[in-house]
């Protein structure tokens, strides 16, 4: 009687382990999404622009964890799959161009409480298969009841086309079982270049666009004072003294 009920509080006890172990990561993941969310609002209501088309986020289950660990060979237990295991927690951002990727990372680089402990950038040098994207894993804190963790929170940013081309793959790599005709690797892999270059041509064509709004926009907007939502016109005559002034 005595044994049986040391083991209903030893599985009591593993089963918050557990929970707790997971929810840290959902709490990171929760951290990331608002930092990004912030940024998205600032780039709609400020900047007049938002680089981020979507953001999708997921914490792996027990069961994957599990398969990854034992598959590399690390030890079984809760302080091994923190060390070794850093996709656990993942977000993926979709961006609209490929500078956007570069910006939107230096954005979240910089905050002062995340750590970059790694990244992967496999749009310079993309993989053997074209595969691309920027791969970053950031450590971000976590405040519970009793303590402080520092949790790890792999961040995907690719542009449309490639999360098109990610998805393909995805879906013919699991259709064949991991063994994907030569064929049909070397069409993705002529259709990740085509990708890559239907982002450059793109980005371009915006960049093009953004220096005729500049021109349209000075032109349109010189004597025009927008404050919280109200349109104040300034005369000539305001605007020749001003100008006097410098």
């Amino acid at each position: 009687m005595t044994q049986k009920k040391i083991d209903i509080n030893s599985l009591k006890k593993l089963k918050m382990e557990l929970t707790r172990f997971m929810m840290t990561y959902k709490f990171a993941l929760d951290e990331l999404n608002t930092k990004i969310d912030i940024l998205k609002q600032e780039f709609h209501y400020v900047h007049e622009y938002n680089p981020i088309e979507h953001v999708s986020s997921r914490v792996k289950s027990p069961e994957s964890i599990l398969k990854k660990i034992y598959n590399k060979g690390y030890e079984i237990s809760l302080p091994s799959i923190k060390e070794n295991i850093k996709d656990i927690a993942g977000i993926r951002v979709t961006c609209s161009f490929i500078s956007d990727i570069y910006e939107l990372s230096h954005m979240l680089q910089t905050q002062k409480d995340v750590k970059v402990i790694e990244i992967k950038d496999y749009i310079k040098v993309p993989k053997p298969n074209g595969y691309q994207s920027l791969h970053l894993i950031l450590e971000v804190p976590v405040f519970l009841t009793d303590r402080e963790e520092h949790v790890c929170v792999e961040v995907q940013i690719r542009t449309i086309a490639m999360d098109f081309w990610a998805s393909l793959e995805h879906k013919i790599y699991y259709k064949y079982n991991k063994k994907i005709p030569q064929r049909l690797m070397n069409e993705l892999k002529e259709a990740a270049e085509s990708a890559s270059q239907l982002d450059k041509k793109m980005e371009n064509i915006h960049k093009e666009m953004n220096e005729l709004k500049a021109v349209v926009s000075f032109d349109d907007d010189a004597q025009e004072l927008k404050i919280s939502d109200e349109k104040f016109h300034l005369p000539d005559d305001f605007l020749k003294y001003m100008s006097l002034l410098k």
